[in-house]
């Protein structure tokens, strides 16, 4: 197994790590036994110059099998590739993970800078806390936020802050541009981004504070990880202005207002349940 090289999705070789499977599977709420059938079964199939995408579609059609809850969890990233492919669903899933985070979010608006005018994606407040969020949504695992990214938001968020500024009881707040992805971060792109002082999340960034971390943590699944909804049926949810497994729970009706029947309408409530249940 040593000796196995696989392509990961930004088209580098690395070697297979087994155990990142099993902490991919571990996190996604599998049992003992299931991991072990999978690993198993992975093992006998792993080749050299395998995709990584190829090994995750092995455990994901397994745990599907078994667990649509487990499968559901498992698929979290290719789930956030799902919120497209205007990106408009990712601006709306953000602002959603803000808000449970008890900020007062706004999405999708125009805001006079000191120079210019500016669409920014996210404005998140709380308290003396003010951020100008910029989303990057990508819908392929390969492609990351580069350098030019972070130092974009960053004069465009200058020029907000001092516009921001001159309002009464703003030279007291803290500001902040920030930048979220739901892919990842180039080096030179964290490096720039942590030297000016903006704020980035992505995928697996900050540790502890990821996007992945933040969804488990207040069970904030979006729609496109359910097994259970056809791809047509997201994309009507997604086109109503829904994300979220939890909004989904709050108003069943949605369900029927998609004309999906009864039964698999109770399927989607108990699988968005148990997935919707914060660590």
């Amino acid at each position: 197994m040593d000796k196995i090289n696989i392509i990961k999705a930004s088209g580098e070789k690395a070697p297979f790590e087994i155990e990142k499977v099993i902490r991919s599977l571990e996190r996604a709420g599998a049992d003992k036994l299931l991991i072990k059938k999978i690993v198993q079964d992975i093992d006998k199939e792993v080749r050299d110059g395998m995709t990584t995408k190829k090994i995750y579609q092995m455990a994901f059609n397994i745990l599907k099998r078994k667990s649509r809850v487990s499968a559901s969890k498992y698929k979290l990233k290719k789930a956030l590739m799902e919120l497209g492919p205007s990106g408009y669903p990712f601006e709306r899933f953000v602002g959603k993970v803000f808000g449970h985070e008890g900020y007062e979010t706004k999405v999708g608006i125009i805001v006079q800078g000191h120079c210019v005018q500016h669409e920014i994606d996210v404005i998140a407040k709380k308290d003396n806390k003010h951020f100008m969020i910029e989303c990057k949504y990508h819908s392929d695992q390969g492609r990351f936020c580069n350098v030019k990214i972070p130092l974009y938001i960053q004069s465009r968020f200058l020029d907000v802050q001092k516009q921001w500024e001159k309002q009464q009881g703003h030279k007291t707040k803290f500001h902040q541009g920030g930048v979220c992805t739901n892919t990842r971060f180039t080096s030179d792109a964290l490096q720039y981004g942590n030297c000016v002082g903006l704020m980035l999340v992505s995928w697996d960034h900050p540790k502890g504070h990821s996007l992945k971390e933040r969804v488990d943590r207040l069970g904030l699944h979006p729609l496109t990880s359910l097994t259970t909804l056809t791809k047509a049926e997201k994309s009507k949810l997604l086109d109503a202005g829904i994300v979220l497994c939890k909004e989904i729970i709050e108003n069943p009706s949605l369900l029927e207002q998609i004309d999906i029947p009864k039964q698999r309408q109770k399927n989607i409530l108990e699988d968005s349940r148990e997935l919707c249940t914060a660590h």
